[in-house]
């Protein structure tokens, strides 16, 4: 699943005189813009590098991403196939949403005030793991079941006080909420060096 956002800042024209006419992308602009894959590793590097960049030093990273070697075992022909579509479709569109400009003529590629405030985070849950949400249903559950259980005075719950049973509830959502945080953290585009998808993916 793919949540995105937007933090709310004026876009500055080239001038700097003032901010531009261009309407703010809305959630499912976004969303329909970056559900490519292809798309989000080329936001993930100018969010990451935040700097110019060749068509083809950004098409040599994308193809050693899509298809996870290295930068240097990337063949001519991968690099071609990811260099062809970046330049006639993806990169386009991109500079038509604002997301970033891309000269087409000297074929460079920059990040955009746009490119900074997409925010873009990835909820990837391999087979074996619980989605948060689910985690977060699974422990008010718990809870819940749990002051039942006390309410009620069933034993052996009731060698704690409820006091103590309290501070147990406080510290695991406390802890699972911090963990939630990191993982959230690591999971945003333009975090970290590799794009979250090969991080976290499933494997």
């Amino acid at each position: 699943m793919i949540v995105v956002g937007q933090h709310k800042r004026h876009e500055i024209d080239e001038s700097g005189a003032g901010p531009t006419d261009r309407k703010p992308l809305s959630k499912g602009e976004v969303f329909e813009l970056l559900r490519n894959q292809r798309r989000r590793y080329v936001l993930h590097f100018l969010k990451r590098d935040d700097r110019p960049v060749e068509l083809g030093d950004l098409a040599q990273q994308v193809a050693a991403w899509e298809y996870e070697t290295s930068l240097e075992s990337v063949t001519a022909e991968q690099r071609k196939r990811v260099y062809t579509t970046l330049q006639q479709t993806h990169l386009p569109k991109m500079d038509e949403a604002g997301i970033l400009t891309f000269d087409s003529d000297r074929g460079i590629v920059e990040p955009t005030t746009r490119t900074r405030d997409v925010s873009v985070y990835l909820e990837i849950v391999p087979s074996r793991e619980f989605a948060w949400r689910e985690l977060y249903l699974s422990l008010g559950a718990v809870s819940c079941a749990l002051v039942a259980a006390l309410w009620a005075g069933i034993y052996p719950l009731t060698i704690l006080s409820p006091v103590t049973w309290a501070g147990i509830i406080a510290v695991t959502l406390t802890v699972t909420a911090v963990g939630h945080i990191y993982y959230e953290r690591n999971m945003r585009v333009g975090h970290g060096d590799q794009p979250p998808e090969l991080r976290y993916g499933d494997e």
